[in-house]
């Protein structure tokens, strides 16, 4: 008897485990696309360093050194986008954040990301903010744009 219930317990764990997994949608990029707030700092502040193409796809201030497009979701802004970017070289690493919302509910990393790989650009990275741009840099004293 003891042992049956433990089995039901462990098959309606494993059921709502599956459950949850298969409701998770796919990310366009993958963990090794992601860079980390930390890493960025580094490179904006060696002025030795090549500096990368950063993008901000969202409605949030800039970071140092960030173009602002304006929210990817909007078809005007992702336009914009991939006008920036015909003009880049596709080996370039190129960094779009947003930063308006935790990721699972960001509109616009997603159609960004999409864009810079369907356009093959090999060093495409989204800055890691999981957050927003707030708790992820500005609490940081990482730098801002004026």
């Amino acid at each position: 008897m003891k042992s049956s219930k433990c089995l039901m317990i462990l098959m309606a764990v494993l059921s709502f485990t599956i459950a949850v997994y298969s409701q998770n949608q796919t990310e366009p990029w993958t963990t090794a696309q992601l860079m980390e707030p930390e890493k960025l700092v580094v490179i904006l502040n060696d002025s030795t360093a090549t500096q990368p193409l950063i993008i901000n796809v969202g409605p949030v201030n800039s970071i140092k050194g960030a173009i602002k497009i304006g929210p990817a979701k909007e078809k005007e802004n992702l336009n914009e986008l991939k006008k920036l970017l015909s003009k880049e070289d596709k080996n370039k690493l190129v960094v779009i954040y947003c930063g308006c919302c935790p990721f699972k509910d960001c509109p616009n990393i997603r159609p960004a990301f999409l864009l810079l790989t369907q356009m093959k650009f090999e060093n495409a990275k989204l800055l890691n903010l999981p957050h927003n741009l707030k708790v992820d840099w500005i609490n940081h004293d990482y730098p801002m744009s004026n």
